[in-house]
């Protein structure tokens, strides 16, 4: 198992609102990895996003070493919607506290791979993706204004591309009280990738674009550093993070 992580500011923006964390369990055989995407202004932005990654991990983590070696799939979920709901509570909670916060958010996508499979959560419009050598798949439904349009028949996906609300997302973590999200199970075989990723990436490379590079690459740092590069070249007007598990 193989796991790598790469975020970048972008060419336009000052501030990185993008977070990312992993960890491998190797004696589990369990890594887990979060990525978000803040929203508010800068400093909210950051706030968000880091208070949410660090209270997430924090969490699934406790969770998973206290469960001991014996964890269904479902377990595993039970423990990742808990520790979502405890993040937007940490940042719902802080953005009624300081006005300078007020209105805060943030994107969450998370995984957690095992032995018998992965599990996704994610609530927002960071994406996460499964890569075999023969197909990319887009694992999350971003909550956003065009992807609601989209599933309506009112535009297409390539009109969603250039749409000028393509930014507008429909939830985040720290927007109400209670955000949970959504739940998805996948079983990865040997060679086969996963890449979470914020919008600041999909915005400027196309899927088969992402495709290419991770069967491509040598390696998860290799092809994390590509990625992002990709979107470097081509302006990169917000924030870009890649993180890349590969089995």
């Amino acid at each position: 198992m193989e796991l790598w992580g790469v975020t970048d500011s972008g060419k336009v923006r000052k501030h990185n609102q993008d977070v990312f964390k992993m960890h491998h369990y190797e004696d589990k055989d369990i890594a887990v990895l979060v990525v978000c995407d803040g929203m508010g202004g800068a400093n909210a932005g950051d706030v968000a996003s880091k208070l949410a990654v660090e209270s997430f991990m924090h969490h699934l983590k406790a969770a998973i070493e206290n469960a001991g070696n014996v964890c269904s799939k479902e377990d595993i979920a039970k423990m990742m919607i808990d520790a979502v709901l405890i993040a937007n509570n940490t940042v719902y909670n802080k953005s009624l506290q300081d006005e300078d916060f007020s209105g805060m958010g943030t994107t969450l996508t998370a995984a957690v791979s095992t032995s018998a499979g992965e599990i996704i959560v994610n609530v927002g419009d960071s994406r996460l993706y499964h890569i075999t050598p023969g197909k990319i798949t887009q694992i999350t439904r971003d909550h956003s204004v065009v992807e609601d349009m989209i599933e309506r028949g009112e535009i297409t996906r390539s009109q969603a591309r250039r749409h000028s609300g393509r930014n507008l997302i429909t939830r985040a973590l720290g927007a109400s009280l209670h955000e949970a999200p959504d739940v998805f199970f996948i079983k990865m075989n040997k060679g086969e990738s996963i890449l979470l990723c914020s919008d600041g990436l999909t915005e400027v490379v196309l899927d088969s674009e992402i495709q290419y590079q991770l069967i491509t690459g040598t390696s998860v740092q290799k092809s994390c550093e590509a990625l992002v590069g990709m979107a470097l070249e081509r302006g990169a007007p917000d924030n870009v993070t890649a993180v890349v598990l590969r089995k």
